[in-house]
């Protein structure tokens, strides 16, 4: 089912010439004029993404009309049996996971999923997991280990859900041992961050041998709005601190924090989400043609995040 919507409603202020100039061509019956305004839309878009602040990605990962992930999977994989609950507790929505076929090869596949709809969103908790959705992934994980199954992980969530309740039934607790479960999981391990990866919560799923976000996507230990109440006690100055925290995906992988940047359509993955499926479904396609050639072993897993934080000092 089709589920991005586009228009004057989803459109972020620094995309509003974009619109209309859109409209524009929409309306004009001139051929040469079509062509011309075409031409110039292009351009401007070319120069505005190019040049996008940290804080106009983190609004770009948050758009209204963003591609979540069960945008992308029935877009990619066939066939998805759903699983559910943690055998503890109960089950979360807001953690999605199940067993998949990716070009014949049964895959396992675990991920946040925000909502689309209002009803949807409050169903799905805005993509924020309590406890028991991350056991329900650790579960997952193990099961993919067991019967040899690469884990094909989506993250897309503000954070973990920060209530009274979840740190009762032991949130910190269970994102811990998908942290150290991930760390010597002895099955391959693809991450993608689709929109927001927000603090441990997008971390308890997170850590794999091949980790790469959107091109407009965002990874941060806090937003950007909680991190300029924390360090200045002003949230207007939440421009300053998306510069500051490197959010974007650019900065992450000159950090080493990613593996590898996925190209948006023009406009980004909203405009365009079967294109943004493609690029995604051709990174996946490299990540298990890496498998079959023994690319990905758990020792170097461990390496790459163990070098993360290491620095120099140069007296």
């Amino acid at each position: 089912m089709e589920r991005v919507r586009s228009g004057q409603e989803a459109c972020l202020p620094f995309e509003r010439e974009l619109l209309e100039l859109e409209d524009k061509i929409a309306a004009t019956k001139s051929k040469s004029e079509r062509e011309r305004l075409s031409s110039e839309l292009e351009k401007a878009r070319t120069e505005l993404f190019a040049n996008l602040t940290p804080w106009q990605r983190v609004l770009m990962a948050r758009h209204a009309t963003r591609p979540r992930m069960m945008d992308y999977v029935p877009r990619i994989f066939d066939d998805l049996v759903e699983l559910h609950g943690d055998r503890c507790s109960g089950d979360d929505p807001a953690m999605v996971g199940g067993i998949g076929r990716f070009q014949d090869r049964t895959v396992m596949v675990i991920g946040q999923e925000k909502g689309f709809t209002t009803e949807e969103r409050v169903q799905r908790n805005f993509g924020m997991a309590h406890p028991e959705g991350y056991r329900k992934a650790l579960r997952l994980f193990q099961m993919a280990e067991r019967f040899k199954m690469p884990v094909i992980s989506f993250v897309d969530t503000p954070a973990a859900h920060p209530g009274i309740e979840a740190e009762a039934g032991g949130q910190g607790s269970a994102i811990a041992q998908n942290l150290l479960a991930l760390c010597g999981l002895r099955t391959p391990v693809f991450v993608t961050v689709i929109g927001e990866g927000g603090s441990g919560g997008a971390l308890g799923i997170a850590v794999g041998d091949w980790v790469t976000m959107l091109e407009h996507a965002i990874y941060v230990i806090c937003p950007p709005e909680r991190c300029a109440e924390i360090l200045w006690r002003d949230v207007e100055k939440k421009e300053l601190a998306a510069s500051a925290m490197r959010v974007t995906a650019d900065e992450l992988y000159k950090l080493g924090i990613i593996d590898a940047i996925l190209p948006e359509p023009p406009g980004g993955a909203h405009r365009d989400p079967n294109q943004a499926a493609e690029t995604l479904r051709d990174e996946i396609a490299r990540f298990l043609q890496g498998c079959d050639e023994g690319k990905w072993t758990l020792e170097k897993r461990q390496a790459k995040f163990k070098r993360m934080g290491v620095w120099r000092e140069i007296r």
